[in-house]
């Protein structure tokens, strides 16, 4: 990771008042997300990351993947986790820590088992054929599993989850990272933000989707508010003194360092609020995507600064973990579908909150969010998009596409999805 320089002083500022649900991470007034010069449509997109990464020697195909998992994340709203990062993948293919074109070794000890050394390759791509192998091992066997080791980062979890939605199945994704994350009474940080996704297909085009970090928050979330300038608040992570901090920039610079402190797991600090849960959690996503794989776990994930061996390239070494289950083993699908659905209504038509008009599915605000973004364009931060158009200049390409720019070149009034990709 590259030195982190804390945005806001170490003095604790004011916190704003938060009123209302956000769609997006920040406020609308800072991410400017309706301004359609800060947005970009999915297609556009997607072929401005493809584009970049084959500047560095990925193919058009192993280019489209990962393009287009960056891209989901954007789609769906998380910001974490899309097209920002696009620099880390240019900086892993420049030093050599990504392997463009690795050939994966596949290896099915039984048929509802698979074991794939990713080589260093594209996490997006062996991701993608991890996923797509354990959903075919699950229709062939009725369960499906697939561990993958020497990886990179992959994109969102639930981008693979949806994968085994589409094909009528429940599927899990997990993944390892870097350490980030206190364990309970620890004031270093061991785990990674561990994500879990876990998945099911439900009726009337409201699917489950859980995708969620074992912390209290993804890195993601402190760099937002450190790029805003925002004091974040108590209780998502720690100094080195394993005391509560509301300063990103400086959890964020202890972690580059690894000076101490780092992010809560889910439920916080101490066992008040059961924080060793998240740690267990994410201890537990370790043992299947890193243990299990035979790839690294604990503080060896994403060890970039250790010392290499004569000849080795030191690398991430991700571990992922896929799980495919095939519902109709169990009943038919449309009656799994209409169950789940039963399920859902009896917790949305229960009694809200005072102040709540809605109790939302897992996946369902994210769900509403792409069918928007995908219509009238992808929001993009300021920052992230200066981020891109500097990569862009960096290997002689055009910056995004964006929305603005397609309304002049159509030289007439943009309306809500009119825009041709």
């Amino acid at each position: 990771m590259p030195e982190h320089v804390p945005q806001i002083p170490r003095e604790l500022v004011a916190c704003e008042a938060r009123d209302a649900e956000w769609l997006h991470e920040v406020r609308c007034e800072e991410c400017l997300g309706c301004e359609v010069e800060s947005k970009v449509m999915r297609a556009d997109l997607e072929r401005f990351v493809a584009g970049v990464l084959a500047r560095y020697g990925v193919s058009e195909a192993e280019g489209a993947v990962t393009a287009r998992v960056l891209v989901a994340s954007d789609l769906r709203g998380i910001a974490s986790h899309g097209v920002a990062r696009l620099g880390r993948y240019v900086k892993g293919l420049e030093v050599g820590y990504i392997v463009p074109g690795a050939r994966f070794d596949v290896r099915e000890p039984v048929p509802a088992i698979g074991v794939i050394d990713a080589r260093n390759g594209l996490g997006q791509v062996v991701g993608e054929l991890a996923m797509d192998l354990a959903i075919s091992k699950a229709r062939a066997n009725g369960v499906g599993v697939v561990t993958v080791r020497n990886s990179n980062h992959y994109g969102i979890a639930g981008y693979y989850v949806q994968k085994a939605i589409g094909a009528g199945m429940l599927g899990i994704s997990l993944t390892n990272a870097a350490p980030l994350v206190v364990p309970t009474h620890g004031a270093d940080a061991i785990l990674g933000t561990n994500p879990i996704a876990v998945g099911a297909p439900g009726a009337g085009g409201l699917d489950f989707l859980l995708d969620m970090a074992t912390s209290v928050v993804p890195r993601g979330k402190l760099e937002v508010y450190d790029r805003n300038r925002k004091q974040m608040p108590a209780g998502w992570a720690v100094d080195e003194h394993g005391y509560d901090s509301q300063n990103p920039g400086l959890v964020l610079a202890n972690l580059v360092k690894r000076a101490g402190g780092g992010i809560l797991p889910l439920g916080g600090r101490g066992e008040e609020f059961s924080g060793y849960k998240g740690y267990g959690l994410a201890l537990m996503v370790d043992v299947l995507s890193g243990v299990l794989s035979g790839s690294a776990s604990g503080l060896d994930v994403d060890n970039l600064r250790r010392e290499a061996a004569a000849g080795e390239t030191v690398a991430p070494r991700v571990g992922h973990f896929f799980l495919a289950l095939d519902i109709a083993r169990f009943m038919p699908l449309d009656e799994f579908r209409e169950r789940l659905g039963a399920l859902f209504a009896t917790i949305k038509q229960s009694r809200k909150a005072l102040d709540r008009a809605t109790i939302y599915i897992h996946g369902e605000k994210e769900q509403a969010r792409a069918a928007l973004h995908e219509r009238s364009g992808i929001p993009l931060a300021e920052n992230v998009m200066a981020s891109l158009r500097t990569i862009a200049q960096a290997c002689g390409l055009p910056g995004p596409v964006t929305v603005a720019d397609r309304v002049r070149r159509q030289g007439a009034p943009r309306e809500e999805g009119t825009l041709r990709p």
